[in-house]
């Protein structure tokens, strides 16, 4: 059988479960719910992994997230973001909320009015920044925004935040901190109001190791599943701890330097100010790609010889979220059995 072209993503199953099964431990220990967020593997085939192992339901960022887990089986959905929700959405939001029991993010009174007029009862978690600076209120104004989701009618569950600022070396502590001091804050401000939060959620890979179990009630990690070369040089995963690579083919040793035929346009573009490259190769650390095109990704490479004109290598995204949006479907390998591939769902899924 000839071998499937590159580029493409492959996922090494047994990594993948046994990461899947750790985090779920970790959360059991700390007596933390478990809410991963699916927006790293839009796959509901992923998804439910996390929930045979004990997560109590999925986090998405998009509508369309949701509706693609709703129909591969998930029952309880989390979408993360502060919605701006009209008629045509209110629409999709109603016909989701009659399916699964479904939980929605809000920053603002304006934002609240206007779910409240699409969706009456809907449960709500109120954002509060906790150090990130992206969407999210002050936690000290958590209460204003829960007192006018109650009067219109929502379901105020509590309060949540992503500590995004943790992706930076050495952050995951002093974030962590910040984001305990957020939600402890946020639970005052709604209890002044006569709201008691049951659910104060947080948590993002890097940080979530340092998460204080005496104020959260439930973490969303994501990036763990897979594994990416950011999280590989933060120290969040080891090699060994990293599911997802792109298969890759050695095509050009130009200029005294290593090409390979997957650029951004399979890799993702991103690169953060710490990376040392625009990716990793898992079986060769010291390599690093130095230039990205959309389909070029050009290595130093250290050591003597270089790998052979038409090898393959195992490329680490910098960003596995982004690398994944790009791909039709994962190859799904495993120990001792053959390949199989599972599609990226949700690829796409923005509106």
């Amino acid at each position: 059988m000839a071998e499937r072209p590159t580029p493409h993503l492959v996922v090494d199953a047994d990594v993948l479960e046994s990461n899947v099964a750790r985090m779920a431990a970790f959360a059991r220990q700390h007596g933390l719910a478990l809410r991963p967020h699916a927006k790293t593997h839009k796959s509901p085939l992923v998804g439910r992994l996390q929930l045979a192992v004990g997560a109590v339901g999925l986090t998405v960022a998009t509508v369309s997230e949701a509706e693609v887990f709703a129909d591969g089986g998930a029952e309880d959905l989390f979408v993360a973001f502060p919605l701006w929700v009209d008629s045509a959405k209110g629409a999709r939001l109603r016909d989701l909320a009659a399916r699964v029991r479904l939980t929605i993010g809000v920053d603002s009174v304006e934002a609240v009015q206007a779910l409240s007029a699409e969706l009456p009862g809907v449960a709500v978690l109120v954002e509060v920044d906790c150090g990130h600076h992206r969407s999210g209120i002050d936690p000290e104004a958590a209460g204003a925004v829960g007192r006018a989701a109650r009067d219109a009618g929502l379901d105020v569950l509590g309060a949540f935040t992503f500590p995004g600022h943790s992706y930076a070396p050495g952050a995951g502590s002093a974030v962590a901190r910040e984001e305990s001091d957020a939600l402890r804050a946020a639970a005052a401000s709604l209890s002044t109001q006569g709201i008691e939060p049951s659910v104060l959620s947080g948590g993002s890979t890097p940080s979530v190791a340092n998460i204080d179990d005496d104020v959260a009630t439930e973490v969303r990690p994501g990036v763990y599943v897979f594994g990416d070369a950011q999280q590989w040089e933060l120290g969040s995963c080891f090699p060994e701890d990293i599911a997802l690579t792109c298969a890759a083919t050695v095509v050009s040793h130009a200029g005294r330097r290593v090409v390979l035929d997957a650029g951004s346009k399979v890799l993702g573009a991103d690169r953060a100010t710490y990376s040392t490259g625009f990716g990793r190769l898992l079986d060769h650390p010291d390599a690093r790609i130095v230039l990205l095109s959309e389909h070029h990704a050009v290595l130093t490479w250290p050591d003597a010889p270089f790998p052979p004109l038409g090898s393959r290598l195992r490329v680490v995204p910098n960003h596995v979220c982004s690398a994944v949006n790009l791909a039709d479907q994962l190859v799904i390998v495993r120990a001792g059995a053959g390949e199989e591939t599972w599609p990226v769902a949700a690829r796409g899924a923005n509106t």
